[in-house]
């Protein structure tokens, strides 16, 4: 890769905060869109976590002159037949938050004895003319649990259990999620590709 200098193609400031602390020992020098004065609002209006993500590395990237790293990543519940997805963040609707979206995940679960689900990161690189020269994808897997449990992480970590520890994303703290997370994982991958 030509660059060392990167910006973080989000945002979102709790998934920027991971990401960041994610590059931390690296010789990658990364930015956010907010130290930048016009970012655009990229519309997510892909169909795959894939293709989310490239759109959102490629239109900031032409728009800012700059390479940029787009992610996007969901929630996949088996008995909801992969939902609720890429709308994950809205699952609840165009302004729901995450209690809302976590409320609807619950109700719709009511009943399911399958109650087995994955986190999915997808991440993209685009040079500053729009093209992608990267693309890596990563899951965690885990299961829904019917009450919340934990402070730390954000989104439906509160309820997403990761069986080998018996504790939810939200339990298990940021030093411990930054190692088995679906981001985490992507970024490693993304690293050794990136770096190499």
């Amino acid at each position: 890769m030509l660059t060392t200098d990167i910006v973080l193609g989000t945002h979102n400031q709790k998934k920027l905060g991971e990401l960041q602390l994610l590059f931390a020992k690296t010789p990658v020098n990364v930015s956010s869109l907010s130290d930048f004065d016009d970012p655009i609002e990229v519309v997510e209006d892909g169909d795959t976590f894939r293709s989310n993500a490239e759109k959102k590395a490629a239109e900031q990237a032409v728009h800012l002159g700059r390479w940029v790293i787009g992610e996007d990543s969901g929630l996949c519940v088996a008995a909801l037949k992969g939902a609720p997805g890429i709308y994950s963040a809205r699952f609840a609707g165009e302004s729901a938050n995450d209690d809302d979206n976590n409320e609807k995940l619950i109700r719709e679960l009511d009943g399911q004895k399958d109650r087995s689900a994955n986190y999915i990161s997808h991440i993209a690189l685009s040079d500053p003319k729009g093209e992608i020269l990267l693309n890596v994808e990563a899951k965690c897997f885990g299961r829904i649990v019917d009450e919340r449990r934990g402070t730390s992480g954000f989104g439906y970590d509160p309820f997403f259990e990761v069986p080998e520890y018996g504790l939810t994303m939200a339990q298990l703290g940021s030093s411990v999620k930054s190692i088995i997370s679906h981001r985490a994982k992507a970024m490693r991958k993304f690293l050794r590709k990136f770096l190499h």
